[in-house]
């Protein structure tokens, strides 16, 4: 197995400022607490106008863009990097941020709404490449990268940027200013709600005195490691023709949900509390795209079963996720719903598959490396493994990336996202001058 270690990029101030962090949002995995985290205040920009082809059919059309901050200087970078527990060793110029709003459509295909990120470099080069950046779970709507300033979801989106690219940060649908709920771990939403930020950013682009290239790197972080790679697929398969995938990164991801990530976390593998809130989260939002189950009574015990669906309406934070449910699985589940997740059949089988189609219904052309660490307490590395198999029986070399012992607020997984950060900053920046 081809694995190329990472150094550690944290001093020991990093690491207290990253558990002081994490303690603060009530943290498990990637659940965030939006409100403990300082939202990011905007400014209005003035009405967009689209004019490609694709923005004026509706998807991808600016509905309103906002400056939320701009950050001077690389060193004023750094330090909120660093505030956020990340390393600011990249940082080239001072950012500009917008959260933009935009048409897309839901995970039915009907018309709706998102916002994202937009983070460009001050005084940069005019054409910019671009990196489209897909974060992980969040449980609240203020767990979102244009909600939150150099906070965890909107950190690496900012290291991007002050290294010299347009950096892209959808929310996902039901995330951010987007209506409704957020239909997790749904492949194919992540990806339309991607692609079409892309376009927003396209069309808004021009109005910070920017142009966007061809080429678009992809990156993601856990749940974000899978959007990246639906992302990277859409594009390979020329749905919009403007852009073009120059290389692919994912972060920790669990791209093989059905066949690794379930089972190790059913096995008691994982991080026990993190198993309960994944467990929950994958039943009921699955069950809002798929029949599932027909009463919350079959797959989760009293009391849970009349309130754990509840917890995930976005209103929710991660400090109420954790005090809403119980410590272990058995406590949550019935002997149903465990049989659900051991063994699924039916509209969830299918479901699964689509998740797990990331790494094996396609050939990326373009460069990809997979980025892990060593002993994730809540995605598995079996997922990186597997996904670098399937990728190899198809002919592509995917290095994995070992970052090694890494930790933000007592978490391997969360670590990962930042040690990544760099390192994935760097590789992009190779493959531009190549």
């Amino acid at each position: 197995m081809p694995v190329h270690a990472a150094p550690n990029p944290f001093s020991a101030s990093r690491s207290r400022t990253a558990l002081r962090a994490c303690a603060a949002a009530a943290c498990c995995g990637l659940l965030l607490s939006g409100p403990a985290v300082a939202t990011a205040t905007a400014a209005p920009v003035a009405p967009a106008r689209a004019s490609a082809p694709a923005e004026v059919s509706g998807r991808g059309t600016l509905i309103s863009a906002e400056r939320l901050y701009t950050l001077t200087t690389p060193r004023a970078v750094a330090a909120e990097l660093d505030a956020a527990g990340f390393p600011g060793d990249t940082a080239r110029h001072g950012v500009v941020a917008y959260r933009l709003v935009y048409r897309t459509v839901d995970a039915h295909g009907l018309p709706t709404s998102a916002s994202g990120l937009f983070v460009t470099p001050l005084r940069g080069e005019r054409r910019l490449r671009t990196v489209s950046f897909a974060h992980g779970t969040g449980s609240h709507k203020d767990d979102a990268p244009s909600m939150q300033r150099a906070a965890f979801v909107s950190a690496p989106a900012i290291a991007h940027a002050a290294a010299g690219s347009a950096a892209v940060a959808p929310d996902y649908l039901g995330l951010g200013k987007g209506p409704g709920l957020h239909p997790w771990m749904d492949i194919a939403s992540e990806t339309t709600a991607s692609l079409d930020m892309l376009r927003a950013a396209r069309a808004f682009a021009p109005r910070t005195g920017h142009v966007l290239g061809h080429e678009v790197m992809v990156t993601g972080f856990s749940q974000g490691a899978s959007a990246a790679l639906g992302l990277g697929r859409a594009l390979e398969s020329g749905q919009d023709r403007r852009f073009e995938l120059g290389a692919l990164a994912p972060v920790s991801g669990a791209y093989d949900f059905g066949s690794a990530e379930l089972p190790a976390l059913l096995a008691g593998r994982l991080e026990p509390k993190s198993s309960v809130v994944y467990a929950a989260y994958t039943l009921v939002a699955f069950n809002r795209l798929h029949p599932v189950y027909d009463t919350p009574g079959e797959v989760f015990r009293a009391p849970y079963d009349s309130t754990v669906e509840a917890l995930f309406d976005g209103a929710h934070t991660g400090e109420q996720l954790m005090r809403g449910t119980p410590g272990a699985l058995d406590e949550l589940l019935t002997a149903h719903g465990r049989a659900l997740l051991a063994h699924p059949t039916g509209p969830l089988a299918a479901a699964l598959r689509a998740t797990d189609a990331v790494c094996t219904d396609w050939t990326p052309r373009a460069p990809v490396r997979l980025y892990m660490a060593s002993g994730d307490e809540q995605a598995v590395t079996e997922n990186t493994e597997h996904c670098r198999t399937a990728l190899a029986g198809k002919g592509v070399s995917a290095p994995v990336v070992d970052l090694g012992a890494v930790d933000y607020g007592g978490s391997r997984h969360l670590g990962s996202n930042v040690a990544a950060t760099s390192a994935v900053v760097r590789w992009f920046g190779e493959q531009s001058r190549r």
